[in-house]
């Protein structure tokens, strides 16, 4: 049958394509990453007896682990089933049924496919720590100094976290006053307008570990009053909060900006100063609007904590590279790295969820 009417219009076709080629693959796919798995799983206890790390618990998780694979067995052969039974359909002459059954087969072929790719990419990764007789995991992830080494790291950690919590309301109050600095009205506040400009524009162009480096060493070699005698840890807050109030006051600039003109013209109508405007009427709309890309940066903060070790503080990375050059094993640099992930990653979730949530009030 033509594709197209007499008018030229595109119609769909009344006979539905057959799915079978496709839930055929899906059933090859899922049974190769199988094998692939199992392969990758035999590789993996050869490697723990080697290292006489078997144990009853170990063989029950290489079971299951056996055992999980096979369960892509099942969107594939339902696939295959629904295209079966739109071949079927077609037979009866029954074209809707077979549009559905076809449809059906597809989308289960699909979901087979696509979980097959994905459950290849972690045996890929499995089989890459395995490399050289299990040489690349053992390097990141021997257990035991884990858990020799857990406690220090953890106990040097919370020093990043302290950091991360005391400069965070710091770089709050700092970066609003420079975002306020920026919007100051009239001929005169042009020189505060100049300067606030030219300091975001210096320290969001310089990188972070630069910084430190220089307020964390430099301001204690200068003999600077009042902060020659400062601890390197609060040194290193101070140069963090320099570094990201620049970064917040662009957000907070931001969220100011995106308050539509006629709040301020009504503030003001009512009598209202600047200063008292921004405070009752602009401030209070801007923050709700900026919380999910303040916590985008306060992530890259908690991450950038780890670099303050270039100044000599003893945080949870510099205390995991001593480990690591005395025991010449970099698992306890894994450990630090799951532990800024356990504090990140529930981060990062919480800013989908409140830009979704942004997302849906915008829309009602």
């Amino acid at each position: 049958m033509s594709k197209f009417n007499k008018q030229g219009r595109s119609r769909a076709p009344s006979v539905p394509k057959d799915a079978t080629p496709l839930a055929i693959a899906a059933v090859v796919v899922s049974a190769l990453v199988i094998a692939g798995a199992w392969a990758t799983l035999e590789k993996l206890r050869r490697v723990l007896e080697h290292n006489k790390l078997e144990h009853p618990w170990v063989t029950a998780l290489l079971v299951l682990a056996a055992l999980l694979p096979l369960l892509l067995l099942l969107p594939a052969a339902w696939g295959l089933r629904d295209a079966r039974r739109a071949r079927a359909a077609l037979l009866r002459h029954q074209p809707i049924e077979a549009r559905v059954r076809a449809a059906s087969a597809r989308e289960w072929s699909w979901y087979a496919i696509g979980y097959a790719v994905a459950a290849s990419l972690v045996f890929l990764a499995i089989q890459f720590l395995l490399a050289n007789d299990g040489a690349v995991g053992a390097t990141f992830f021997k257990l035991s100094l884990i858990q020799e080494s857990f406690g220090l790291v953890l106990q040097a950690f919370w020093k990043n976290v302290w950091m991360f919590c005391v400069a965070e309301v710091f770089i709050l109050v700092w970066g609003l006053v420079i975002a306020v600095a920026r919007m100051i009205p009239g001929r005169a506040g042009s020189p505060i307008r100049f300067l606030a400009t030219v300091y975001t524009d210096a320290f969001r162009g310089l990188p972070t570990i630069i910084s430190i480096y220089l307020i964390a060493l430099g301001l204690p070699i200068a003999n600077v009053p009042l902060v020659r005698d400062w601890p390197p840890e609060w040194l290193a807050i101070l140069a963090l909060t320099v570094s990201y109030g620049a970064y917040v006051a662009e957000v907070y600039r931001a969220g100011l900006d995106s308050i539509h003109p006629s709040q301020w013209s009504a503030a003001r109508s009512l009598g209202l100063s600047f200063s008292q405007t921004l405070r009752f009427v602009i401030i209070p709309q801007a923050v709700r609007r900026i919380i999910p890309p303040l916590l985008n940066d306060f992530i890259a903060l908690q991450k950038d904590t780890a670099l303050v070790n270039v100044v000599g503080v003893i945080d949870g990375f510099n205390q995991a590279k001593i480990i690591a050059s005395n025991r010449f094993n970099l698992s306890a640099v894994t450990t630090v790295a799951i532990l800024f992930m356990l504090i990140t990653i529930p981060q990062t979730r919480l800013v989908d969820r409140l830009l979704e949530q942004e997302k849906r009030r915008t829309r009602a």
